[in-house]
């Protein structure tokens, strides 16, 4: 496995901070949220993409993803959504980033899944893939299994396990992974109060079973990306990134294939 940093952790600072934080680290890799307070967005023209790629190749570091929110299930009509993502995997094949993150936002699969088929030939175009996170109204992996499976491109699309959703909804890491199978393409760890109480707590402090879905990980041989998403954003009165990333490297250490 491989540690990214999601600046999802670091609310207003800035690229140079996270390259930063995440050489401090030893973290390979950073997850870009798009929002202009992190200064990577879609409105970015070509030198300010050049230099955000250049910023985190000259450190050494690479791209894991994009995390944006594009809401693919979502009712309404399909050519705003579709434009919107076609945007984001455009910036990523500016920037290397190898994937975007999308939010479900709706609990129709063939909602999300026409606009994936229709999205498919941008993203293969492009060499990236849509990540469509267990989050919201498709939280299990069973839920986004069965959209991914309805969709029918697994060249140009992949799932994204946030460890803390559907375990939180009542579905097992086990029966997660399984439901996922060959989908998993990347991996969200965090920790929490409890299911009930999302307050972000260092790893291993809180109710996520994180051993349990590291095991089912290593088990499955699974070396892809994860990533520390902190949600500072969110919650400001929790601590710096910057102590919480320790833990994360040693979940990531712990539960490689390799060991």
């Amino acid at each position: 496995m491989k540690l990214s940093l999601s600046t999802l952790g670091m609310p207003g600072q800035g690229l140079d901070d996270a390259v930063k934080a995440a050489l401090g680290a030893g973290c390979p890799g950073l997850e870009l949220r798009l929002h202009p307070d992190t200064g990577v967005h879609p409105g970015l023209d070509a030198g300010e993409r050049r230099r955000v790629r250049e910023t985190v190749e000259a450190a050494g570091l690479e791209i894991s993803a994009l995390a944006g929110y594009v809401r693919i299930c979502e009712e309404g009509p399909d050519e705003p959504v579709i434009e919107a993502l076609a945007t984001e995997l455009r910036l990523a094949a500016d920037l290397g980033a190898p994937g975007v993150r999308v939010f479900p936002r709706g609990d129709d699969p063939r909602v999300g899944a026409r606009r994936l088929r229709a999205i498919a030939g941008t993203a293969a175009a492009l060499g990236v893939r849509v990540l469509v996170e267990t989050h919201d109204l498709m939280p299990t992996g069973a839920a986004v299994a069965g959209l991914l499976d309805l969709t029918g491109r697994p060249e140009t699309t992949g799932a994204l396990w946030d460890l803390l959703h559907p375990w939180r909804n009542g579905e097992s890491p086990a029966a997660t992974l399984a439901a996922l199978g060959d989908h998993l393409a990347y991996v969200q760890v965090k920790d929490a109060v409890s299911a009930d109480e999302l307050t972000p707590v260092p790893l291993w402090q809180g109710g996520v079973p994180l051993d349990e879905c590291g095991g089912l990980l290593r088990e499955a041989g699974y070396d892809g990306w994860v990533s520390l998403e902190w949600e500072r954003t969110w919650h400001p009165q929790v601590a710096p990134v910057e102590e919480i990333l320790p833990g994360a490297a040693e979940w990531v250490r712990r539960f490689s294939p390799s060991h």
